[in-house]
């Protein structure tokens, strides 16, 4: 079981910038396998999410490797469309490989999905649009997968209306549809920029997709041998780089992000600008001072453009040694709080609110203590909170935030943190 070792009270200072986006690279990967071409992913992060990605590549019968901070794919060979449970159960992207699969083979056979516990985050979304195109898919309880078939050998494309916003079924439709019969329109569709990446790879790959970063997307169905080799660049992961403005807030420190996208970090230098923080953003940097003392702010998750879920914890973290009161509301996952206890370990006052909502009362500061990381920002969230403590904190289970965050010790240390990661024996 690895662990980081964090010897607070440091402030971070200089320059960094945050990286290819978790969160666009794997729907990417998983769109890859259905291309039947050579592709280039360009600014792929190497982190464990990425690679299990490229161990399912290759158990599919694809050709995946990394040229330096690049990812070279050829998925001509695609020759199995089974995913085992040792592979899918390790992350909860597994579950775009079921359109892209579909899409391209009529079939799929794929372990149930993993990832961080956050609650009742059910695929029914998922399998009610892709069944809706044609498919039928069983959840098999004594195995443990989702068998999935085409029973008339290519998925019919059809109008998709989701009752709210979901990423991961927008993405998984999108997939589906490229090779559908057909128009495929999705109504009510997520706009994250991830969605609008895929869309450009997917684009660029030979596919004809209208409307991504709104709520209609329209995709018309085009033949296999349509598709093109094509090289793309990821974006700049975005929580990423909330994350490493955050401590630099929480530390009374000044941070320059460089290689940034404006639109996509609004919602949280807002909210670190309500904070009391000095904020300059432009079209490619962000630079942030902290002020004197953090002031409490009130954050409610929404989909974007509204602020992420995936800064709740660490911005939970921030609020921890903010003057006054503040209120977290989660409106996107019923179980992100495991990091409320572990906080509580450093002297946080956390207090329900009500089932979706945490009150925070700030303290002057906190203290080092022996933490677990139970997700992948819950667990950076110890990391910040580490890095305001006074004295020495442990955040074990190191492997969750190794999913998102490429040698997070390394990029804090080379900012003034000093951050140890004993790696797991």
């Amino acid at each position: 079981m690895g662990e980081y070792t964090i010897n607070g009270g440091r402030k971070i200072v200089g320059q960094t910038k945050p990286g290819g986006a978790k969160n666009a690279v794997l729907p990417i990967l998983a769109a890859a396998a259905m291309m039947g071409e050579e592709c280039c992913i360009a600014n792929a992060p190497r982190i464990s999410d990425t690679l299990m990605s490229l161990d399912i590549l290759h158990g599919l019968g694809c050709t995946a490797e990394y040229d330096r901070s690049s990812i070279i794919i050829n998925s001509s060979g695609l020759c199995n469309a089974t995913i085992p449970n040792v592979l899918s159960g390790k992350m909860r992207s597994s579950i775009l490989f079921m359109g892209a699969l579909l899409g391209r083979c009529g079939e799929a056979k794929i372990g149930l999905p993993g990832g961080c516990p956050l609650g009742a985050r059910k695929f029914d979304y998922h399998i009610d649009a892709l069944t809706a195109m044609g498919a039928k898919i069983t959840e098999n309880t004594d195995y443990n997968t989702f068998d999935c078939i085409v029973p008339s050998g290519k998925l019919v494309g059809c109008t998709v209306r989701f009752p709210t916003p979901s990423v991961g079924a927008t993405e998984n439709v999108m997939l589906s549809a490229v090779f559908a019969e057909g128009e495929t329109i999705i109504e009510n569709a997520a706009r994250e920029p991830e969605i609008i990446d895929l869309a450009d790879f997917l684009i660029k790959s030979g596919a004809k997709i209208k409307g991504a970063g709104t709520g209609r997307i329209v995709i018309k169905g085009i033949s296999r041998s349509s598709t093109k080799p094509a090289c793309h660049h990821v974006i700049p992961d975005r929580i990423i780089a909330g994350t490493y403005l955050c401590a630099a807030a929480m530390t009374g420190g000044e941070l320059l992000l460089t290689d940034i996208r404006q639109p996509h970090m609004v919602a949280i230098t807002e909210k670190l600008h309500e904070a009391g923080c000095e904020i300059k953003l432009d079209d490619d940097f962000v630079w942030l001072r902290a002020p004197e003392r953090l002031v409490a702010v009130n954050v409610e998750t929404a989909p974007f453009p509204g602020f992420p879920t995936d800064m709740q914890a660490q911005f939970m973290a921030m609020q921890c040694i903010s003057q006054g009161s503040s209120l977290i509301r989660e409106t996107i996952f019923d179980k992100r709080d495991k990091h409320i206890e572990e906080l509580a370990k450093m002297g946080a006052h956390i207090a329900s609110y009500d089932d979706n909502s945490k009150e925070i009362s700030g303290v002057e500061g906190l203290s080092g203590a022996v933490t677990y990381a139970e997700d992948l920002r819950g667990g950076a969230a110890l990391i910040l909170a580490g890095l305001a403590a006074d004295g020495v904190t442990i955040v074990k289970n190191s492997h969750h935030v190794e999913r998102g965050y490429e040698n997070i010790d390394l990029t804090l240390n080379e900012l003034g943190a000093d951050v140890v990661l004993h790696a797991a024996s």
